[in-house]
């Protein structure tokens, strides 16, 4: 995305929200990396799970990384949002998503709107995320209603989280291959 979405600063009514966004300045690596299993498990995400505490608090503690949690009513949550701002003129959505009781309900326009409200700050010139195969089939068809563009695919051979240990076995939809 090279230039915001139409309309995207306007105050828009959204109506009764039931989840509000949390930031999340000084996350302790555990409580980090739990709900990112919770979310991304389903997913394969993995690349932060073999990080060190250290390294995870030197990413998600950068003060040019900004963390978010979705939170439900109850104050559970249910989300998550991290915007990377560590290239100049760049944000880069590196996770965005929920729980899987969570998805299906419409938040994830909601959370969308609000990542492009926080990632288009001032001298911003690019907002972009990436997906993969492993991820939910619906999530390149809602990137793209979001205003996103595919600018490149190109294919990487990785090991299998379930594989190497990172996530249980029973963990995503692709099969293991071995």
């Amino acid at each position: 995305m090279l230039s915001p979405p139409e309309g995207l600063r306007k105050l828009v009514p959204e109506g009764d929200v039931p989840v509000q966004l949390v930031r999340w300045k000084e996350a302790a690596p555990e409580k980090y990396r739990l709900l990112y299993k919770r979310i991304g498990g389903p997913w394969l995400w993995w690349t932060r799970l073999g990080k060190s505490d250290a390294e995870i608090a030197g990413i998600i503690h950068d003060p040019r990384v900004q963390l978010y949690a979705v939170a439900d009513r109850m104050g559970v949550e249910v989300g998550m949002l991290e915007l990377d701002f560590r290239v100049e003129a760049t944000c880069e959505i590196v996770f965005f998503g929920f729980i899987r009781g969570a998805t299906g309900k419409g938040l994830g326009k909601w959370l969308m709107r609000r990542a492009l409200q926080l990632a288009w700050a001032p001298g911003v010139e690019r907002v972009w995320l990436h997906t993969c195969t492993t991820d939910d089939p619906r999530a390149l068809p809602f990137y793209q209603a979001q205003g996103f563009a595919p600018f490149a695919r190109f294919v990487e051979i990785l090991p299998d989280p379930r594989v190497t240990g990172l996530l249980p076995q029973d963990m995503g939809t692709a099969p293991i291959i071995l």
